[in-house]
């Protein structure tokens, strides 16, 4: 049944960007719509597999390819779509999809714009070609039912997100590209360990047979140590406290599609492993470890949510709020029950719209304001930039977990999974960890209600940039130099955490010609003064703008799904309660 179309679904960005590398010059007159294209037949694909999945059979692998990849080791390409993954994959096409959206439409001077052409290189065609070839590894990921296919789709991911963070982030880019590869390779090579143990000892590297076997051929102490491997590899992904601490520097410098991607699908692509992998493969060694699973969840929970409080950087408290929400699904999965693990699946997919709508804001936020420094913005938000301030206000109360939208149901499922565990787990250290996990909640809250205080309410005040320090002699516009030649590469890329890609419009020759006029022969003071008299927000006495077209049409989609979901869990908890009990199976 429609057995071409998960290969087609790889082929279609895989081709794309290939097609990139063979015609460069014919295609970078249109990169801004190549991108657009492709990662919409990609999304028109997703579609397709949504519509003909034959929801009466959900635990059943469907659109399988089967097919000898390496007949010397036994090796097969095989990829299937069952309750668990199909909605990860529809998620992955859709802020593709999105992301391509921001980039690509609307007014190529207009902020979010990093595939405009322009002096000193924004290698809109690398970027172009980095994201598609980004999109064949998460969605190759989700496909493969082969371990080693597992593998090789889950590292082909890192060299795009690695360049992504390293050429068009911030400031810091350098330092966050590097902290980020380094941990997700070296936990990599443990999950490595860990898959090549389950091979050795079974003698098949299929994930549907392995699954269905449930341990069998493998002694406790052998799926112990698989599954402790296994997990730190996945864990880092997660990423699990204490293995987080790459996150908060890649989100922080990535650009806004680098973090939506991140937040919104490679996370999801540590929890998934548990579920696809871990949990049903190795169920004797999930048990044991379960207890420690929900401990460092826990621990995470809390602990991201007490660091969101100490933040002052918009886009470094949404990272570690990641952490915080990424627990509850540890904590899900760590009930090893139905309950518990379709509340992690459940939280998973909420997350990645949540966040990844979150990010989205405070790239918008960052580009119109010049910083993320919640004090520096002034506050106010929702009398200056109304629009504005109601989609953060709205993205952060989903966040929080109210109920009716799509961020209660699973921190309510994994919480009430934790009530009752699954037979063999202590119910009472369970008990513990729902309190904890409730306490946690509870800080979540507070810590977007603190930012929204700061940020969306009170009387608006005039933002003040927060720029690098100048180099000596360097004069301009809020403390741009007046001649850009004047900066080392290093600082002409990084006023106030800008790349030299960055996606804002800031330079006063990027400016309507009505406005250019008024920075010429201005001092910085004397346009803030202006800027006050006249009303005008930003920074700098730089005109405000409130949602933009392109904008609107990327954000739109994520606002109904949250929605959607909040209002009838029962589209994902349908599709994935078959699976989980399939892959439960002897822990049922």
């Amino acid at each position: 049944m429609m057995s071409w179309l998960p290969v087609v679904l790889l082929a279609v960005p895989l081709l794309g960007a290939l097609l990139l590398l063979v015609s460069p010059s014919v295609l970078r007159p249109w990169l801004r719509v190549y991108g657009l294209v492709v990662s919409g037949v990609a999304l028109v694909l997703a579609v397709m597999m949504v519509a003909t999945f034959d929801y009466g059979q959900a635990a059943r692998p469907q659109f399988a390819v089967d097919r000898e990849w390496i007949s010397g080791l036994g090796l097969h390409f095989h990829l299937a779509v069952d309750g668990i993954s199909l909605p990860l994959i529809a998620l992955t096409a859709l802020l593709t999809f999105l992301c391509f959206v921001y980039l690509s439409w609307g007014d190529a001077r207009g902020p979010g714009q990093l595939l405009r052409p322009r002096a000193g290189g924004g290698r809109p065609r690398a970027l172009v070609f980095t994201l598609l070839v980004l999109e064949v590894g998460m969605i190759g990921t989700f496909l493969a039912l082969d371990l080693l296919l597992f593998f090789v789709f889950f590292e082909i991911v890192l060299i795009p997100m690695y360049f992504l963070i390293a050429i068009w982030g911030g400031k810091g880019r350098r330092g966050a590209s590097i902290k980020f590869i380094l941990y997700t390779l070296l936990g990599s090579v443990v999950m490595l360990l860990g898959l090549l143990l389950v091979w050795a000892r079974t003698g098949t590297l299929d994930i549907v047979a392995l699954g269905q076997a449930h341990g069998a051929g493998m002694p406790r102490a052998v799926q112990i140590l698989a599954f402790v491997a296994i997990g730190v590899g996945l864990a880092v992904k997660t990423p699990m406290w204490p293995l987080h601490t790459w996150l908060p520097d890649a989100h922080t410098e990535a650009p806004t599609v680098g973090s939506v991607l991140l937040a919104g699908v490679l996370l999801k692509m540590g929890t998934y492993g548990f579920a696809r992998i871990a949990i049903p493969v190795l169920p004797e060694g999930a048990a044991a470890v379960a207890p420690w699973l929900g401990a460092f969840a826990v621990v995470g929970i809390v602990y991201g949510a007490l660091a969101c409080l100490a933040q002052r950087d918009l886009k470094r408290m949404i990272a570690y709020s990641s952490v915080g929400h990424m627990g509850f699904v540890l904590l899900g999965f760590a009930t090893l029950t139905t309950v518990g693990i379709n509340g992690a699946l459940f939280a998973n997919v909420a997350h990645g719209l949540i966040t990844g709508l979150l990010f989205f804001l405070a790239g918008a936020i960052k580009e119109r304001y010049g910083t993320a420094d919640m004090r520096a913005l002034g506050g106010g938000m929702l009398a200056t930039l109304p629009h504005l301030g109601s989609v953060l206000t709205f993205a952060a109360i989903a966040s929080l977990g109210v109920p009716g939208l799509a961020g209660f149901w699973g921190e309510m499922l994994s919480l009430f999974g934790a009530f009752q565990p699954a037979g063999g787990l202590p119910r009472g250290l369970f008990l513990t960890f729902m309190v904890i996990g409730g306490l946690g909640a509870v800080l979540t809250a507070a810590y977007f209600l603190v930012m929204l205080s700061r940020v969306t309410h009170g009387r608006p005040e005039r933002a003040q940039a927060v720029p690098a320090a100048a180099p000596s002699g360097a004069s301009g516009v809020g403390g741009r130099p007046s001649d850009a030649s004047a900066w080392p590469d290093s600082e002409r890329s990084g006023w106030a955490g800008e790349s030299p890609d960055s996606e804002q419009a800031a330079w006063p020759g990027e400016l309507p010609d009505s406005e250019q006029a008024a920075w010429a022969g201005e001092s910085p003071d004397s346009k803030r003064v202006a800027g006050a008299i006249k009303g005008e927000g930003g920074v700098g006495g730089r005109v405000s703008r409130d949602i933009q077209g392109y904008e609107f049409a990327a954000w739109v989609p994520l606002i109904v799904l949250i929605l959607l979901f909040g209002l009838w869990p029962k589209l994902l908890l349908s599709l994935t309660t078959p699976a989980v009990q399939t892959l439960l199976g002897a822990l049922s």
